[in-house]
């Protein structure tokens, strides 16, 4: 069953929920997708997350459309700072805070495009306890925009040539505006890197794209590391 379903308000909006073993009441999780979408590696995002106790839910930002249309329109939101990618995000956060089986407190998880959008949802009158930032972008307002942000734990490839210098200016950022956060670079890894997509679900041109950027492979001891890091400061934030 890890498949549901809420409203946002945009019409039926498709989730992946994975659930820790036990009782709860547990702390939410609402986790971004990247460009890709809803993959495999998604869901597997949802299950480690659940299997350090977190209620993880992983909205289909997609599944209203095709992917390129639902893209555009995401980016959209993202520029706007509103729209339907944030009805349907806060309508997951909303579920997973009024959930019995919740402790009242939810977080948010992005990865690239998500990892950016999550740098969006931070400040708290966005609601979410905690957030987690995975080789996302700063806009150009970052100072102004996270000067009320939620604690934040950062994680950057120093391969990712679209990011250089992102976990520097972040972690510099948010010790000046006296917000609890984790920033680390892994020297050893690019942008994605705490992805395993199957091949078979990343198109040729997302394949070059990442080429263009120093690459995008999965690297298992900064992934490890990260998780580490990301469950410690879930749990310090959100119990």
């Amino acid at each position: 069953m890890p498949n549901i379903e809420l409203t946002s308000g945009h019409g039926p909006l498709p989730c992946y929920l994975a659930k820790p073993e036990g009782n709860g009441p547990w702390p939410g999780v609402v986790i971004l997708h990247d460009a890709m979408g809803m993959t495999k590696d998604l869901r597997n995002q949802a299950d480690w997350l659940a299997s350090e106790g977190f209620l993880a839910l992983a909205p289909d930002l997609y599944s209203w459309g095709g992917k390129m249309r639902c893209m555009i329109s995401l980016i959209r939101s993202v520029m706007r700072r509103a729209g339907r990618a944030f009805d349907e995000v806060e309508a997951a956060r909303s579920w997973l805070e009024q959930n019995a089986e919740g402790n009242g407190k939810v977080g948010v998880i992005g990865f690239c495009m998500g990892g950016g959008f999550a740098v969006l949802l931070s400040p708290r009158m966005r609601g979410f306890s905690a957030a987690s930032i995975n080789y996302g972008n700063l806009p150009d307002d970052a100072e102004t925009l996270l000067a009320d942000a939620c604690p934040i734990v950062a994680s950057y490839g120093a391969k990712d040539k679209s990011l250089k210098g992102a976990a520097e200016k972040l972690d510099g950022l948010l010790a000046s505006l006296g917000v609890p956060h984790d920033v680390k670079e892994y020297p050893e890894a690019g942008h994605s890197f705490l992805n395993d997509h199957d091949p078979s679900e990343v198109p040729m041109i997302m394949r070059f794209a990442g080429a263009m950027i120093g690459g995008t492979d999965y690297n298992a001891a900064a992934a490890a590391d990260a998780r580490v890091r990301i469950a410690r400061f879930y749990r310090e934030h959100l119990a």
